[in-house]
């Protein structure tokens, strides 16, 4: 499975730039020993190495973007101690400008301090978020009884790693199932939800015999915890799949969210779904979530996604066009598949939700 901590182009593993928190690159840790040797080197070639002496004002402070009090100490020190060897040319600055390096580079050890303490605790808080994570998101297995499994989620919300989207696989005494849902709002609010959620899929998934009951089970659940909050407004769509004990079919019942695509020859389909109201509104008269069957050749893949990737906008303000990419994307694998959307995404339409993925391939005799 591919996480919300996947590979970024954009230098860390989680997507997290070098400016916001990901450790810097090598060239950042290079400069200001690269500088400091290039002056020295220069000073003691030129005999006016006083041109060169301004830009040793500039090390101590780009040593605080990379290293930690110590070496920035370290290096501070040689900066004003090169300030002082005659063989540099440079042991005749005024009194104020020794004063402002020395001031700059005693502040600069200061920073660097604050700031090492700073991402020590920033890690930490990210080791629990990821903590989190598991515990909401636990990694897919690659496969959950005979059904592949490849799942790909991003949160919309900067800087977190769960949000209001969900998905979960499991095998149970009635076939293997899948749920993927969206619960409304984004970001760590959402959180609650979702566990909530997930634990009503998983119980109902050993006890109900049917997929109807299940969302039924689900709903009840999100009624129980809005009703003593005032105005709560809790709802959440959900997409819910039981494949056959063969895998030559596929039980669907949409609890308003997006229909999944069917990808069959080198296709690519939306399936025609019953749609159903959305979990937890409890509307009068509306007719609840009802049950329709697939059938399934094989090699036959199912692709679900959330709102994130279906309501992707390009410059012009049009949607993304699903079923038409996942066509273009025929032939790759499911790991792949997910990724090149991703890709896709990410490189030409705007994403304003969080964006969830999860291909199902059932392995069909």
């Amino acid at each position: 499975m591919t996480s919300v901590r996947g590979w970024s182009s954009r230098g860390h593993r989680d997507g997290r730039g070098w400016l916001q928190g990901a450790p810097p690159p090598r060239w950042v840790r290079v400069l200001p020993v690269a500088l400091l040797a290039v002056v020295t080197a220069a000073t003691l070639i030129s005999p006016d190495g006083h041109d060169f002496g301004f830009l040793l004002g500039a090390i101590p402070p780009l040593a605080v973007l990379s290293y930690g009090p110590l070496a920035t100490a370290v290096l501070s020190c040689l900066v004003v101690l090169l300030l002082n060897v005659p063989a540099t040319h440079l042991n005749h600055p005024g009194d104020t400008d020794l004063l402002t390096v020395t001031f700059v580079a005693l502040l600069s050890v200061f920073v660097s301090y604050v700031r090492s303490h700073r991402d020590a605790q920033l890690l930490t808080e990210r080791a629990v978020g990821e903590a989190v994570q598991r515990a909401v998101l636990p990694p897919l297995p690659e496969r959950v009884g005979a059904v592949g499994c490849v799942g790909l989620y991003r949160a919309a919300q900067h800087g977190t790693l769960v949000g209001g989207d969900f998905f979960d696989v499991r095998d149970g005494p009635y076939g293997v199932r899948a749920v993927m849902g969206d619960v409304r709002g984004h970001g760590l609010a959402a959180v609650a939800t979702v566990v909530s959620l997930l634990g009503a899929f998983r119980e109902a998934v050993l006890d109900l015999p049917d997929l109807e009951s299940v969302a039924t089970r689900m709903d009840r659940r999100l009624a129980v915890d809005s009703a003593d909050v005032p105005h709560a407004e809790l709802f959440a769509t959900a997409l819910l799949l039981e494949f056959s004990a063969d895998l030559r079919s596929v039980r669907i019942v949409a609890c308003g969210h997006p229909a999944p695509v069917l990808l069959r020859d080198g296709r690519a389909q939306e399936v025609a779904v019953a749609p159903g109201a959305p979990l937890g509104l409890g509307l009068v008269g509306v007719d609840p979530a009802k049950e329709i069957t697939v059938e399934l050749d094989r090699r036959d893949r199912l692709f679900l996604a959330s709102d994130g990737v279906w309501e992707a906008r390009d410059g012009a303000g049009g949607l993304y066009p699903l079923p038409e990419r996942l066509a273009g994307f025929a032939g790759v694998d499911a790991v792949a598949l997910t990724e090149q959307v991703w890709a896709d995404l990410a490189g030409h339409y705007e994403v304003r939700d969080d964006a969830t993925m999860l291909v199902l391939t059932p392995a069909i005799d």
